[in-house]
């Protein structure tokens, strides 16, 4: 669905939702019904008439207004200790997916090198059980200790030290 500048995003959902489930207006109340049941097929023993599963439902659902992928994610994430188990869950944590990249938090800078060679396991095991995330790597990152020397907010000088002389 592409974007058209000053269109709400209010807007937008409504239109997919009319899409993903037929924007027909209703009008003459009684008319339309008449060729609703007329084109309904309210026979019985007719094909097409039998139960669905709710979770049938749900998943076709899901799939029609995309959203498998966002949850997938969300139950790899929850499920993360069944997925590698007790011993690495007890030292480690997923932060989140961006981008196919799935953020872990380690314990230690130990566990961090561990898992770091651990990771095509891993992968292969995300991949198996979670095909719709789209987790291509992994990312293991150790505790969160300040550093000055390197990394994305680094700048050129001697860091805190030289504000207090």
């Amino acid at each position: 669905m592409a974007e058209r500048p000053g269109e709400s995003e209010s807007l937008r959902v409504y239109q997919h939702f009319r899409e993903v489930f037929g924007g027909q207006a209703r009008t003459g109340g009684a008319r339309v019904r008449r060729k609703a049941r007329e084109r309904s097929g309210s026979e019985p023993f007719t094909p097409g008439r039998d139960p669905k599963p709710l979770g049938d439902a749900i998943d076709g659902l899901t799939s029609q207004l995309g959203w498998s992928a966002p949850l997938s994610q969300h139950e790899l994430l929850a499920s993360w200790s069944s997925l590698v188990g007790d011993e690495i869950a007890a030292h480690s944590e997923p932060i989140g997916i961006e981008h196919g990249v799935l953020q872990v938090r380690c314990e230690s800078t130990a566990w961090a090198t561990q898992l770091r060679i651990l990771r095509a396991d891993l992968v292969t095991r995300i991949l198996d059980g979670y095909p719709e995330a789209g987790v291509e790597s992994i990312r293991f990152q150790g505790p969160d200790a300040p550093t000055w020397k390197r990394g994305p907010r680094s700048i050129p000088g001697r860091g805190p030290r030289d504000t207090y002389g």
